[in-house]
C-alpha cells in the first residue's frame, strides 16, 4: 500500500476529539505546571517523554516513561481497551517524542526517504486514529521555536518539527491551541474575566503565568487558535490551568 493510501486511510479513522489541547511554550513558562490542578489525577496516564524529568509539583499520574516512540501508540490502544478506568492522556512533550522517533528510526536509516515517511505516518495515526479512537480528554505539551521569516520580515513562533509535517506545523492537528507564557500584570491589566485570577503572591511579583488564547497585535507570528466564540477578547489571557480549560472546552461543546 502506498504512503499516500495509508494516509487516507488513516484520516477515514475515528470522530472528531472536542477534548484536545495542545499547550505549547518557551522553557520555564509553566507548561507542564498548568497540569497541576487536573483532578481524579490517578485516572490520567501521563507519558513522559523527557528522558524521566519530574513534573514540577507533587501528583498521583499514572506514569509511564516512554523510551520508545511507538510505546505511545500501544498506551492508548491499551487507554481505549481500558476506557472505563481512564480520564484522559497527557503527552509531554510531542517536541521530544518526535525527537526521539528521528534518533531512533530516521537517522542513520538505510532508507532515509522511507523513514521520514514513517516519521510523518507515525503523528497521523497517533492524531487521526489513536486521539480520536480514546475520545476522551488529551492534553499534549510542545516546546516552541522561533524562526525569522526573511521573506516576510518577520519572527514566526511555532513547534518544531521535521519532514513532511513541517509544512503545515502539528499545530494544524488540534482546534484549540494555547500558549504558556508568564505576562506582567500590567498587560494583564487590560483584560480580565472569569478565567483570570490573579492571587495575593502574583500581585507581589508583579508577573503571572497565563495561557494565551487569541493572537495580539504583538504576537502575529504565534499560531494560537481555538473555534470562533470559543474564547472573548477579554479571555486573550487565562489562568494556565488545564483542568480549569478543560472545563471551559466542555462548557463551550455542551452549548
Amino acid at each position: 500500500m502506498s504512503e499516500v493510501a495509508q494516509d487516507d486511510d488513516v484520516q477515514q479513522i475515528g470522530e472528531v476529539n472536542d477534548q484536545l489541547i495542545l499547550v505549547a511554550g518557551f522553557s520555564g513558562e509553566g507548561k507542564s505546571a498548568s497540569l497541576r490542578h487536573i483532578r481524579n489525577q490517578e485516572r490520567w496516564v501521563y507519558l513522559n517523554c523527557e528522558a524521566g524529568k519530574r513534573l514540577p509539583f507533587k501528583n498521583s499520574f499514572n506514569n509511564l516513561r516512554i523510551t520508545d516512540p511507538y510505546e505511545v501508540h500501544g498506551a492508548f490502544d491499551e487507554c481505549i481497551e481500558n476506557k472505563e478506568d481512564v480520564d484522559g492522556i497527557i503527552i509531554d512533550s510531542s517536541t521530544f517524542l518526535m525527537d526521539m522517533f528521528e534518533s531512533q528510526y530516521v537517522l542513520g536509516s538505510a532508507n532515509t526517504m522511507q523513514a521520514w515517511g514513517a516519521y510523518a505516518q507515525f503523528f497521523k495515526v497517533l492524531m487521526q486514529q489513536k486521539v480520536t479512537t480514546f475520545g476522551k480528554p488529551v492534553v499534549i505539551i510542545a516546546h516552541l521555536l522561533d524562526v525569522l521569516d526573511e521573506k516576510n520580515a518577520e519572527m514566526k513562533t511555532s513547534v518544531p518539527v521535521k519532514g513532511s509535517l513541517k509544512n503545515n506545523g502539528i499545530e494544524a492537528y488540534f482546534s484549540t491551541v494555547v500558549v504558556a507564557k508568564k505576562v506582567s500584570l500590567k498587560e494583564l491589566e487590560k483584560y480580565g474575566s472569569k478565567l483570570l485570577d490573579i492571587t495575593e503572591d502574583e500581585k507581589e511579583l508583579g508577573f503571572k503565568h497565563v495561557f494565551q488564547t487569541r493572537t495580539t497585535k504583538a504576537t502575529t507570528g504565534y499560531r494560537v487558535r481555538s473555534p470562533m466564540g470559543m474564547f472573548a477578547k477579554a479571555e486573550t489571557y487565562i489562568d494556565n490551568d488545564c483542568q480549569k480549560l478543560l472545563d471551559h472546552l466542555n462548557e463551550f461543546y455542551a452549548n
